[in-house]
This record gives structure tokens, C-alpha cells and sequence, in this order.
């Protein structure tokens, strides 16, 4: 199965590295430079003091034509919207495209998408891009997968595959996969970047903890949530186990480019819209 993998950030650059071994993989970069740099050196992929040297094939997303059996997008959700009017553009849709962005408002872009296959996920992974070529895997998780439209064939050949040295899990309900990341990052990433600190720091400090169940509880009000103290116990163990992490939109804040605030709030803020609900008194 030949796959490609549009977006060389932490996660495509993470993914490229691992799918590699067990797969043709051709990613996708927004800059000639950054495709010719990764031809050149490989991607290169810390674990902590272990360094491997992954060979894989990179061209700009100019060249993209969907032609692989599966191309995975890893792009951040303010920018997908030039990718969805590509495959649109495309002489020949695409299979399978597998969407791997924060937040749910993504869903309105590809629910229209001529491509018979639709898949949605979510990362638990920890990943965090060096330079052009370098990723440090910094947290390891799973990847978790379902069909938004069409079959899971694909889903199941690629699980059989990479598990369990890359774990990817292909569930059977794709808003509940989607949910259960929202609540993560609408929780961690907005707390962790307010208060310039790493994720462990929420859980440690008596004061930032009180403000994570007080958040919590607002988005739990806004999505109706029944089984709350299983979400909160989830989001306690990812704070534990990235500890030493920054959240997505601490880095970006810290980089000075456009964070993800809207994708990952912005569902929440339309949910409580649509119900006529105001903030927890």
C-alpha cells in the first residue's frame, strides 16, 4: 500500500518516520526547500537519546495528485481548507484520506468531498519538530481512527501492519473519537498557554488543577456528558504522561504563529449557541 502524508510538521514528520518502515511513503511539504532537505537527509526521529535515520521520499504539496491508496493529512485545521479544494480539483479524487487535526470543525470541510473513503482520528502521541527533518517523539501513545464515510478496509490493513510499534486503533464511532481528543486539548491547550507552563504543571499545582476541573466542568455542561469522572481521569493520565510536554498552542504562542484556538473552541462556543446556554454560574 503506498501512502501519502500531506504536512511535514511534528506529526507528519512522526508518522513518515514510522510508516516508512512498513510502507511506500511519499510526504508532502508546503516548501521546495523542505522537500529537498528531507530527501537529502532523511527524517530524523529522537526517542530519547536514541536517533534514527528514516529514508523517505518528499515532494512539495504541488505535486500531490492523490494517487496513493491512502494519503494521510496531518496539516493543522486553519489550514486545510487549500487541501480540500485540491482533491476537489483533482482530474481523479483520491481513495482514502485519512484527517488528522485537532478540533471538530473539520468536519464541515470534507463531509462534501468526493472521495469514497472518509476517515477521521485523533494523535495521543507527543511530538515536537527540531528543524525541517528532526522529530523528537516526546510522548508515546496511540493514534486512534474511525470512518466518517465509507469502508475500513484500509483502516484495518494499516492497523494490522504498524501495531504494535506505531499503535493505531480503529474504533467503531467517529464522534466519539473526535469528542474525546476535543475535551483533551479544550482543556490543556488553552490552560497550559494562558499559564506558560508544561503539561504536568496543571496536575501539580493545587491552584492550576482547580482551574482545569473548573474548565472542565464547563465543557462537560456545554456537551452533556454523563460519564464525567472518566473524562477527567483521562485527562489527569495525559498530564502525567506528557508531563514534561508543551500543548500545541503553547509552542505556537511561543513560536509567534497562528494558533488553533478557533478550531479547538470554536465547536464548543457553537454548541452552546445552538443550546442557548450561558457560562456555569
Amino acid at each position: 500500500m503506498k501512502i501519502g502524508i500531506i504536512g511535514a510538521g511534528s506529526i507528519g514528520l512522526l508518522f513518515a518516520s514510522y510508516l516508512s518502515t512498513f510502507f511506500p511513503v511519499i510526504i508532502y511539504t508546503r516548501t521546495k526547500e523542505q522537500a529537498k532537505e528531507i530527501n537529502d537527509y532523511g527524517v530524523v526521529r529522537k526517542n530519547g537519546s536514541v536517533q534514527t535515520r528514516i529514508k523517505v521520499k518528499a515532494q512539495p504539496i504541488a505535486a500531490w495528485m492523490g494517487k496513493e491508496e491512502l494519503t494521510i493529512i496531518t496539516v493543522k485545521q486553519y489550514q486545510l481548507s487549500s487541501i480540500t479544494e485540491k482533491v476537489k480539483d483533482l482530474e481523479t479524487p483520491p481513495e482514502s484520506l485519512l484527517f488528522l487535526q485537532n478540533g471538530m470543525g473539520h468536519l464541515k470541510l470534507i463531509e462534501k468531498l468526493p472521495v469514497n473513503n472518509l476517515f477521521v482520528g485523533s494523535v495521543e502521541h507527543g511530538a515536537y519538530k527540531e528543524s525541517s527533518y528532526i522529530v523528537s517523539h516526546n510522548g508515546v501513545g496511540k493514534t486512534n481512527v474511525a470512518v466518517y464515510k465509507g469502508d475500513s478496509t484500509v483502516l484495518r490493513e494499516l492497523a494490522e501492519v504498524v501495531s504494535p510499534e506505531f499503535p493505531l486503533v480503529v474504533c467503531k464511532n467517529y464522534y466519539e473519537v473526535l469528542v474525546n481528543k476535543l475535551i483533551v486539548n479544550a482543556v490543556i491547550n488553552p490552560l497550559t498557554s494562558i499559564l506558560q507552563i508544561k503539561n504536568g504543571e496543571l496536575i501539580k499545582n493545587q491552584f492550576y488543577l482547580k482551574a482545569l476541573k473548573n474548565l472542565f466542568a464547563e465543557i462537560s455542561y456545554i456537551l452533556n456528558l454523563e460519564n464525567q469522572e472518566e473524562y477527567l481521569r483521562q485527562i489527569i493520565e495525559i498530564c502525567k504522561n506528557t508531563s514534561d510536554n508543551r500543548s500545541s498552542m503553547l509552542k505556537d504562542i511561543e513560536a509567534k504563529t497562528r494558533t488553533e484556538v478557533d478550531a479547538i473552541l470554536g465547536f464548543l462556543l457553537e454548541e452552546a449557541n445552538d443550546q442557548g446556554k450561558e457560562g456555569r454560574k
